[in-house]
């Protein structure tokens, strides 16, 4: 008869407990079936647990996870947790005093720091694979837009021109950036709190070395005490997050103020539009209303996780681990849609040119060049050049002319400012402020020129690869510590 003084009060159970056991139940069994193979297997090799009781431990360990994988066990409050469970189990099989040598030398503490810190390893490296898609689909696009001019706006007003490549390429440079930042946080995931045991590590001969090689680890965190207190592991990892889809956030904006209809820069297909349910002539891009909020809630979510370990103790804490673990993972599920999202919509869009070539034209956004041709061809000052062309682009559109029918008003100011005539052709005017040549000529390293893009996608591409190589490492890594921590346990089991 089970003695129910020994159950948790009922409200703490129904707020705290049983949430917690159905968080383990949806997102760490794996991985402490894991520690749990790992852990006994470095037990038998270092002789702490003989080798015939282990392969007794290891027989059982496979039949309580395939008993409890079929129950899906509901929290009763018998047992405080999942672990517990898990013991209860054993006891159940092999009595008490074999059932607790699984637990030498190893705490809850080391336990679930580990358990933390393999699912955040995983769901980091698919994020980053979705973000190196996200990367090419850029890199792509860049080199088909790489001559297709748009408007380039500053303070949300007409600047200059470039090309849709050169404002992708920009937008890649910081994903790259962001995509560096996650690499360094993921280097923070890989080191393995197992041995730390309560938080001083343990008496017995234990392999640290091994059990971090078993669970995919590079190897051991070093310093015990942090392996249970310094979470900067979570903290790290959730602003890297956050980063990427902040700066994600600032494009798409972009994309929603482009498509506007007084903008009309970027075209989205109607596969990515959506209908007014009363307004026949409505075209809503929606799906980048849902990247906006999508990505702004992303951000939320990982200032809430980063947020949650303020002013905590340098110890072990339930602020870092359970709930708050689990919470942090919606990010990394909020986070995918964008970046999936986020690909297809830059893959389907387009530029409109004419209605780039209308706002370039009402804009009078060539201007500099005029100006910066003033300088070289007719040896101007830039201020006294900048006069001129002020003057020029203020007359066309008092005319609500393009500045390519300028040359007139253009001539007027030269010779009030230089007293001569300009040796300026007419043709040579129009070209010099021609969209066209305003960005041929910027050839410069960054610059929207096509060759300066294409030795700048040259450099994004080599980026890209050493990160996909990095993020490669990783996921070799897990997956050869699955077969070699496998084989070990399977020997015990088999003989």
């Amino acid at each position: 008869m089970i003695d129910s003084s020994k159950f948790p009060h009922p409200v703490y159970k129904d707020t705290v407990l049983a949430p917690l056991f159905e968080g383990v139940k949806a997102h760490h069994t794996t991985s402490i079936t894991q520690i749990n193979q790992a852990h006994l297997v470095m037990l038998c090799e270092t002789g702490i647990v003989p080798l015939e009781t282990g392969k007794q431990i290891a027989k059982a360990l496979v039949e309580i996870e395939k008993g409890l994988a079929d129950a899906d066990p509901e929290y009763t409050g018998e047992y405080e947790d999942y672990f517990f469970l898990v013991e209860a189990e054993l006891k159940k099989r092999l009595g008490p005093d074999i059932a607790g040598m699984l637990h030498t030398a190893r705490s809850r503490n080391d336990m679930d720091h580990t358990v933390f810190k393999l699912a955040l390893a995983k769901r980091c490296d698919a994020l980053t694979q979705q973000a190196l898609h996200l990367c090419d689909v850029l890199i792509r696009k860049a080199e088909i837009e790489k001559e297709t001019l748009i408007v380039a706006y500053t303070h949300g007003q007409p600047a200059q021109p470039s090309t849709f490549g050169h404002y992708l390429s920009a937008a890649l440079e910081v994903l790259l950036r962001d995509l560096e930042r996650l690499k360094l946080a993921r280097a923070g995931i890989d080191h393995c709190p197992m041995g730390a045991a309560a938080i001083t590590t343990s008496g017995f001969p234990i392999n640290r070395e091994r059990m971090a090689e078993l669970l995919g680890f590079s190897e051991p965190l070093l310093n015990s005490y942090g392996c249970i207190a310094s979470v900067d592991y979570v903290t790290g990892l959730y602003s890297a997050m956050k980063l990427m889809f902040l700066h994600l956030g600032r494009v798409i904006q972009d994309m929603q103020f482009w498509s506007a209809f007084e903008v009309g820069q970027l075209y989205v297909p109607n596969s990515l539009v959506q209908i007014s349910s009363i307004m026949p002539q409505k075209r809503n891009p929606v799906p980048i209303e849902h990247l906006r909020h999508l990505a702004s809630v992303t951000v939320g979510r990982c200032d809430a996780i980063v947020g949650t370990m303020h002013n905590t103790p340098f110890t072990d804490m339930n602020d870092s681990e359970g709930e708050v673990q689990q919470a942090g993972y919606a990010a990394f599920e909020s986070g995918s849609r964008v970046l999936d999202l986020f690909a297809a919509l830059i893959a389907a869009s387009s530029i409109n040119e004419e209605r780039v070539a209308k706002n370039t034209d009402a804009s009078c956004i060539t201007i500099t060049e005029l100006a910066d041709t003033l300088v070289r061809e007719e040896g101007l000052s830039f201020r006294q050049a900048h006069e001129i062309a002020a003057e020029t682009a203020k007359a066309v559109i008092a005319e609500q002319k393009p500045l390519r029918d300028g040359f007139d008003p253009f001539g007027k100011a030269f010779e009030a400012h230089v007293q001569r005539v300009s040796r300026m052709s007419e043709d040579q005017f129009m070209h010099a402020v021609s969209a066209e040549n305003f960005v041929a000529i910027r050839t410069r390293p960054g610059g929207p020129a096509p060759s300066a893009l294409d030795a700048a996608l040259e450099t994004y591409k080599q980026f890209a690869k050493a990160l996909r190589a990095n993020n490669k490492s990783f996921v070799d890594q897990s997956a050869q510590a699955t077969k070699v921590r496998s084989a070990a346990f399977a020997k015990l089991v088999q003989e």
